[in-house]
């Protein structure tokens, strides 16, 4: 099923071209059964390349050459190996079930075709994404995501917030994507290819400086798409479009790109520790800083949103400590349980006329008993209880980062999964326990979700409760998904690091007795086998070291949720601490400043988008008085001078010669006139005068 892998993509872009052609004009409200059997195709393939892959066949489909310019050689096509059937899994799986969802809650919607056609071309970009086998198709699935969210988030156009969204969004992504960019073709320069397997085999020859730059470039691609510090900003705000886009966003697509980005270049960072210890602690910043903010907002969907943002920090600070295959876990399990989430939340929304304040719910379950129970699923697996889903991949990640020495890191994602709990339940108790204080005007319109949008519901919460099983060990004691994984992805250790540049002194050192050529293929000979080794030993060690502090880990992660969501019981259900008065007395400074985001929209709008502005309106007086003054100064000096020659010349030159001209016509007419007698004798004589003046000038002439 390898080889036809390349109609995974396919069915969703036909799906864009029918709909996008006949959509609005023609199909109208049927477009879903355009765009949903699209996604169910995609499925379908994915499933059967995932089971081809998990038999081991990989391989590459070559379609054609894209670019060819001299030294620049890029091909269309694509890779298929196990992180992309992975990525291909979530992707489709999740897609396919937001659009069904879609189905109940956007069929009022008067822009229903142009939703799907936008869905659809979304899940398409994502695919040629995760499924490319350069830098350059990954960038061109890069754009595209940015260029849809676009679209979507800024969906409700006619809204000025949405519009603002839409263009926060693009706008900040284009400044990350200037750093992918540049160390895309960093890579190029050094290497002469943006091909993964080329570009992995010839790393050897770059320089740590080099292999340093050009991975932190990257990751400044990878702060813009997946919402990192600083360039976090948008996707809170990306709330303004519909809630499956908001989904599709959080779980399925665009924020995952960068991890997925960073763990396909495993290679490249594991040859730059100063970016690996870059990347694990932006990521564990964010996700406590995320956290804290979640702590105090009252809009469910930017409660939701800011928890993404915080995931998607443990999935960087497991990339940045060299656990790959555990942040591509997270990656699986967190859109599973986030996806559940956001749908969830549009079933409430759905239900309370679009009202997501929190603080106005309350005891929900009683009208909304499936939302309520799946709501309540997500959250467990978002709190990181056992045996939900993301217990495994969270713990997993901060297991990995006390065993590589970040203790600091470790102790701060260990409070951040206290907050995480704290915040999720807060949510959980405020909208689906305790009082009712929904407002008269609404609570009559209470009701349960249509089944076309619970159906998906009730699957995602099963993913949410069963995908963390993925992780358990195998009989090696190695997680069955990093073993199914490690042909593509290898994991960092801090031993390993050091026996690998000395391997490498070992291959220069050949290449210094035999020639670059040699040099070239020494890394695939004993050299490299020798690094193999001293990694895979070092990996070894480090299993062995951490078979007994495991559990202890695990528990103190544990008491951590649980202690979240207990301090979340007795402030919100059992009202045993009062919130209001906790928060006045105590944490009103401080709730202020979560409640206000640390004010970074603010700042940024202070330090950098109005000092844009105040350069804009420099600018425009520059063009006004400066540029605009030459170009009305010339004119003004031209208009002068064609004065000037009017008022000065034209009277007396121009005129005066026209005029003069005239007159000298006129007089040599009455001069000649009056030689004009009528008489044959005057004539006569005219004729001897000039025959004599002839004669005359002859005789003179000849006598000079």
């Amino acid at each position: 099923m390898v080889k036809y892998a390349w109609l995974i993509p396919v069915f969703p872009l036909v799906g864009f071209v029918i709909n996008g052609l006949f959509g609005v004009k023609y199909i109208k409200k049927k477009a879903h059964l355009i765009a949903v059997p699209a996604l169910g195709l995609s499925w379908l393939f994915s499933i059967l390349v995932f089971l081809d892959v998990l038999h081991g066949h990989t391989g590459t489909l070559e379609f054609f050459d894209w670019i060819v310019s001299g030294s620049i050689h890029i091909k269309v096509a694509f890779l298929i190996d196990q992180l992309s059937a992975v990525m291909l899994m979530v992707v489709t799986t999740l897609s396919f079930w937001i659009h069904v969802y879609s189905i109940g809650y956007m069929g009022h919607d008067p822009g229903y075709a142009r939703f799907f056609t936008y869905l659809n071309l979304f899940v398409f970009f994502m695919l040629i994404l995760v499924l490319g086998s350069s830098y350059a198709l990954m960038f061109v699935g890069w754009e595209g995501v940015g260029l849809c969210s676009y679209l979507l988030i800024g969906f409700w156009y006619e809204r000025d917030s949405a519009a603002n969204a839409g263009k926060k969004a693009f706008i900040t992504n284009r400044i990350g994507d200037a750093g992918f960019i540049i160390g895309m073709f960093t890579l190029w320069y050094y290497l002469g290819s943006l091909d993964y397997k080329v570009v992995f085999e010839r790393a050897h020859m770059l320089s740590p400086e080099v292999v340093t730059i050009a991975t932190l470039l990257l990751f400044v691609g990878a702060t813009g798409k997946s919402a990192q510090i600083p360039l976090y900003v948008w996707l809170p705000d990306a709330m303004e479009g519909p809630t499956p886009v908001s989904a599709l966003i959080h779980a399925a697509t665009m924020v995952t790109a960068g991890v997925y980005m960073v763990a396909r270049s495993n290679v490249l960072y594991n040859m730059a520790p100063f970016s690996m210890e870059v990347v694990a602690v932006v990521g564990c910043l964010t996700a406590f800083m995320a956290a804290t903010i979640g702590t105090s907002q009252y809009d469910l969907k930017r409660v939701l949103a800011y928890s993404t943002v915080s995931q998607l920090g443990y999935m960087f600070l497991g990339c940045g400590v060299g656990a790959y295959a555990a942040g591509i876990f997270h990656l699986m399990t967190h859109a599973f349980f986030k996806g559940l989430l956001f749908l969830a939340a549009g079933s409430v929304m759905h239900a309370m006329m679009d009202v997501l304040d929190i603080r106005i719910m309350g005891n929900l379950r009683k009208w909304m008993p499936v939302t309520a129970a799946t709501f309540t699923v997500g959250a467990l697996a978002l709190a990181g209880i056992p045996p939900f889903a993301g217990f495994w991949s969270k713990d997993e990640i901060l297991a990995h980062t006390f065993y590589t020495g970040h203790y600091f890191l470790w102790f701060l994602g260990t409070f951040t999964a206290f907050l995480t709990a704290y915040y999720t339940f807060r949510a959980v108790f405020m909208t689906f326990t305790g009082r009712d204080r929904i407002p008269h005007e609404i609570s009559h319109h209470l009701h349960e979700s249509p089944k076309v949008m619970t159906i998906p519901l009730i699957f995602l919460a099963f993913g949410a409760a069963l995908a963390g099983f993925f992780g358990l060990k195998n009989p090696e004691h190695k997680p069955y998904f990093g073993a199914f994984l490690a042909p593509v992805i290898q994991e960092y250790h801090p031993g390993a690091h050091e026996a690998y540049h000395e391997a490498q002194a070992v291959v220069h050192g050949a290449a210094a007795a035999h020639g670059a050529h040699e040099a070239v293929e020494a890394p695939h000979g004993e050299a490299a086998h020798e690094a193999v080794k001293a990694h895979e030993g070092a990996a070894e060690g480090a299993a062995h070291e951490e078979e007994f502090p495991e559990i202890v880990l695990v528990l103190i992660s544990v008491v951590a949720g649980i202690l979240g969501i207990t301090l979340a019981y007795l402030t919100f259900l059992k009202k045993a601490l009062d919130p209001v008065v906790l928060l006045k007395r105590y944490m009103w400074p401080l709730h202020k400043l979560l409640y206000h985001k640390y004010w970074v929209d603010e700042i940024y709008g202070a330090l950098i988008i109005w000092r844009v502005v105040d350069l804009a309106y420099v600018s425009w007086k520059f063009d006004q008085w400066i540029i605009d003054g030459i170009v009305n100064g010339a004119s003004w000096l031209t208009k002068t001078f064609a004065w000037v020659t009017r008022v000065a010349t034209e009277p007396f030159v121009v005129d005066g010669a026209v005029n003069g001209a005239a007159e000298l016509v006129r007089t040599g007419y009455r001069v000649f006139r009056r030689i004009q007698t009528g008489l044959v004798e005057n004539y006569m004589l005219y004729m001897v005068l000039g025959l004599f003046l002839m004669v005359t000038v002859y005789i003179f002439i000849n006598i000079l």
